[in-house]
């Protein structure tokens, strides 16, 4: 007869710390992985540069630019940008495309504060550019922290002018107040949500004015002088841009045994790098592997750049056409990782997770079988038969894997694009990374979890 702990360790559900299931060589390549992904993350902080950062190193490494018409052969490379804010990659599979294909689906774009379209204003000799903030945030966190700006200005001649500041050594960086404690009762009254609220999210961007005894707002004309030395810009250029304040932090490693990494963008670039990774990596592949980093996400997927837009439909329907099969039938047999984060345990913070049924740092990558909200609105609900090939999947090849929720029933919710992609009759799961302090300035990851993701999602593309 088997000893109790024998049958527990045979009957039981027991997910371990990847460092007990893993030798020294796992960690050492888990470290290795984080170090190409630290640097990614400090050159794409939004979803354009994002989409620049992946597409230079699809053409580095042979992808060439999608072409509707042409019909390729296994093993070819190929990817299609749309609008400088979503990329997909393709490598060619042997078999039909009628059999289906295999989509890891991950969102670039990350919680932020976009200027408004007309920022930029001065109070009290003070410059400052109005905010609006973009996704799930808590308003208190983004005040007085050093922040950058990022993106796009077009001009009124239609040229483009790209802005990032606040990044390097020696440039300014700018900041939204707070007030001090001491003349902080009256805000103390209000809820933690509303501590700062949206109009609140003032940048501060300068405080000298123009050299002039005559005339108002020198301060702000001065910095419109230094925009227009620097970029060629007037004010009514603000109205035709995209311009987006970052933290300016750079990715560290967090703890002194340096297992963790602390950073801005974690949600949701910790998988899309990854599953980019897992498409520059794999090799003569038997079904055809798409990566596509979209666009989105953390304001429902809408426009033209979300996965609620048909792009990632039409390339694949295009795939199809040129290998004289309808997409529909392509996609009726398809499989998705769909790539996003899942909450990690906070035991600081612990009344709001079920313990059986939550993610952890250090114990691999995180299944969400579905996410929504309280009743399941608003999900995608993955079906045992996925489940069970995802989870045989992952035990072949040694992946370090665990089941993951959102936190208690109750509690609140979130969602992915799983079910965008669901919709197109695609079986899809979500799989990817735990994450402390999400949406946060500065979330924290493990660079076991890391890993992890990255051969789970090249095994998805080789099986």
């Amino acid at each position: 007869m088997p000893t109790v702990e024998e049958m527990k360790k045979d009957l039981f559900y027991n997910p371990q710390h990847a460092s007990k299931v893993c030798d020294d060589s796992v960690r050492e390549s888990a470290d290795a992985f984080a170090e190409g992904y630290k640097t990614f993350l400090d050159n794409a902080k939004t979803e354009r540069e994002a989409t620049a950062v992946i597409l230079a190193e699809a053409q580095s490494r042979g992808f060439v630019e999608f072409c509707a018409d042409k019909k390729y052969a296994a093993g070819d490379k190929v990817y299609f940008v749309n609008r400088d804010k979503s990329i997909i990659l393709a490598v060619i599979g042997k078999k039909c495309i009628c059999e289906g294909v295999k989509i890891a689906a991950a969102h670039i774009d990350s919680p932020r504060l976009d200027l408004k379209p007309n920022p930029l204003y001065e109070s009290d000799e003070l410059a400052l550019f109005k905010t609006h903030y973009y996704g799930g945030i808590k308003k208190y966190q983004w005040v007085a922290i050093p922040l950058a700006l990022h993106g796009v200005i077009i001009k009124a001649d239609g040229t483009s002018v790209e802005v990032k500041i606040g990044e390097e050594a020696g440039e300014p960086k700018f900041v939204i107040s707070d007030i001090l404690p001491h003349l902080g009762a009256e805000q103390s009254k209000r809820t933690l949500s509303e501590g700062i609220q949206g109009e609140e999210l003032n940048v501060i961007v300068g405080s000298r004015p123009f050299k002039s005894d005559e005339g108002s707002e020198l301060v702000k004309l001065n910095i419109l002088k230094i925009l227009n030395e620097k970029y060629g810009i007037t004010e009514a250029d603000f109205l035709s841009a995209e311009l987006e304040v970052v933290p300016a932090f750079k990715a560290d490693d967090i703890g002194f045994d340096r297992g963790l990494i602390g950073s801005y963008g974690h949600d949701d670039r910790v998988c899309a790098y990854p599953a980019a990774m897992a498409a520059f990596d794999v090799v003569d592949p038997d079904y055809t592997a798409i990566t596509v980093l979209t666009d989105k996400e953390e304001t429902g997927s809408d426009g033209n750049t979300g996965l609620q837009s048909s792009y990632l439909e039409y390339f694949i329907n295009d795939l199809a056409r040129a290998n004289g099969v309808e997409g529909y039938r392509v996609l009726s047999k398809s499989e998705c990782l769909s790539a996003d984060v899942n909450s990690a345990y906070d035991p600081t913070f612990n009344s709001v997770f079920e313990k059986n049924n939550t993610s952890f740092l250090n114990r691999g990558v995180v299944i969400t079988k579905y996410t929504g909200a309280r009743g399941k609105s608003g999900t995608s609900d993955a079906s045992a038969e996925y489940m069970g090939k995802i989870r045989r999947m992952l035990d072949e090849d040694n992946i370090v894997w665990q089941i993951g929720e959102l936190g208690k029933v109750d509690a609140g919710g979130g969602g992915t694009v799983a079910k965008y992609i669901a919709n197109l009759n695609v079986d899809v799961v979500d799989l990817g990374v735990p994450v402390l302090s999400m949406h946060a300035p500065y979330e924290v990851i493990s660079k076991f979890d890391l890993y992890m993701a990255y051969r789970a999602f090249k095994k998805f593309f080789e099986q």
